[in-house]
């Protein structure tokens, strides 16, 4: 029987410093009002770089190999901008904060990720890669265009210095993740 290390996910989680302030400030930008839908505790925010699924223990050593092996670039700094919806606004199911600046330093970071887990055999989304953190599911869709339209910019700064290997835990209410290994950026 394959053992397997569980659900796994590459991402850039946020310092503590980063997370409080964007914490105060969604609630500004939301008007003091909560989020539509199902909000995303602060605990739990990070942006996913790749979800790459329930792997096996030997699956999951190489890829870690790879990645510690990869130059993944230098330290950038992140910052977080303007509300964003997937699919749309018109009918969001997911609302997301989105990044101002680094967005471009994130992209590579996702690409030099990508390159590292194929080398160990794990097949990836072809999805592009699109920086955000996601604040709320939305469920049935909604219209938060009213929202978009009048939030301020949340303006949080952060430095990004390495990429988490998470491995998320869910049933028994809110998903928890748990970091299973950090890789420092140059």
């Amino acid at each position: 029987m394959v053992e397997s290390v569980g659900r796994i996910f590459l991402a850039v989680d946020l310092s503590s410093e980063a997370r409080q302030a964007l914490s105060r400030r969604v609630m500004e930008m939301a008007g003091g009002k909560g989020l539509p839908g199902r909000a995303t505790p602060p605990r739990n925010w990070h942006m996913t770089l790749w979800f790459l699924g329930d792997l096996a223990r030997d699956r999951f050593e190489t890829m870690s190999h790879y990645l510690s092996e990869t130059r993944l670039g230098g330290v950038f700094r992140c910052r977080f901008g303007e509300l964003g919806s997937f699919p749309r606004a018109r009918r969001a199911s997911v609302l997301w904060v989105g990044v101002s600046r680094g967005s471009r330093s994130l992209s590579a970071l996702a690409a030099g990720t990508k390159e590292a887990v194929a080398g160990a055999g794990i097949p990836l989304s072809e999805r592009p890669f699109s920086p955000h953190l996601t604040l709320a599911r939305i469920r049935p869709p909604q219209d938060v265009r009213a929202l978009l339209e009048s939030a301020p910019s949340a303006e949080v700064e952060m430095m990004v210095r390495e990429v988490t290997v998470f491995r998320s835990h869910l049933g028994g209410g809110r998903p928890r993740y748990e970091a299973l290994e950090r890789i420092p950026l140059d």
